[in-house]
């Protein structure tokens, strides 16, 4: 695979974007500095949901009603099919009407349907999750394909996750849960380094990858250790 396969690519050789990607760029405020027990079970739900077998995301689903707040239970369960694709949202959606007995609102009423305004706020999502790799991300997602540019900034980053009801800290958290739990190691280098840019803080970081440890493989979990590691230059 080559370095346009990255999410973080780069012209240069591995190595030498390794180097780069070791300087953490600081968040402009840390808005998530510890790992709160609600948060810590919507990252675990977040694993589940994208990589769990139907048992575990029943018992997960289960599990964090009346835990967590029902609006980031939702939002996590739509920005899945970002990860895990269409058929595990669906199922997550439907086993969740069922379990916590919440209806569907009439509307969505969070939406930004204007795809003009999908694509300037989801610029301005992107970036602050990819930092200073910004414009090398843009640039090597045309390569591969425009499309691709076009569905990342505008679907994934405008339509998804700058959703309101669900902070960019929380988000980028579950994302790598979900990613680690998929084992797209590209892609969880990528959002360790987006959660920090979005507002966690180190520790909140290195916790939320504990949350997730008892789900992979102890070599996934050594993998995944000496990849934040990198990331924070250690």
């Amino acid at each position: 695979m080559s370095n346009r396969d990255s999410n973080l690519p780069s012209s240069r050789s591995d190595d030498a974007a390794a180097d780069d990607l070791m300087t953490v760029n600081s968040p402009p405020g840390v808005t998530l500095d510890v790992l709160d027990e609600e948060t810590a079970a919507l990252v675990y739900l977040a694993a589940i949901l994208a990589g769990g077998s139907e048992a575990q995301v029943r018992s997960a689903l289960a599990g964090v009603v009346g835990k967590v707040r029902t609006m980031w239970v939702e939002e996590l369960i739509l920005q899945t099919y970002l990860f895990a694709g269409f058929p595990r949202a669906l199922n997550s959606a439907r086993e969740w009407r069922r379990i916590s007995g919440e209806v569907a609102p009439d509307v969505d009423t969070f939406g930004i349907d204007e795809p003009a305004e999908r694509q300037r706020v989801g610029e301005a999502t992107c970036a602050t999750v990819y930092g200073r790799f910004y414009e090398r991300l843009r640039v090597n997602i045309r390569d591969l394909h425009p499309a691709l540019d076009r569905w990342m900034v505008e679907e994934g980053y405008g339509k998804v996750l700058s959703r309101a009801p669900l902070d960019l800290a929380r988000r980028e958290l579950c994302v790598v849960a979900a990613c680690a739990i998929a084992k797209q190691d590209r892609q969880l280098h990528s959002h360790l380094h987006g959660a920090l840019h979005a507002g966690a803080s180190e520790t909140t970081v290195t916790a939320a990858l504990d949350v997730v440890a008892p789900l992979l493989d102890a070599d996934d979990v050594r993998r995944y250790q000496g990849l934040w590691a990198r990331v924070l230059g250690k």
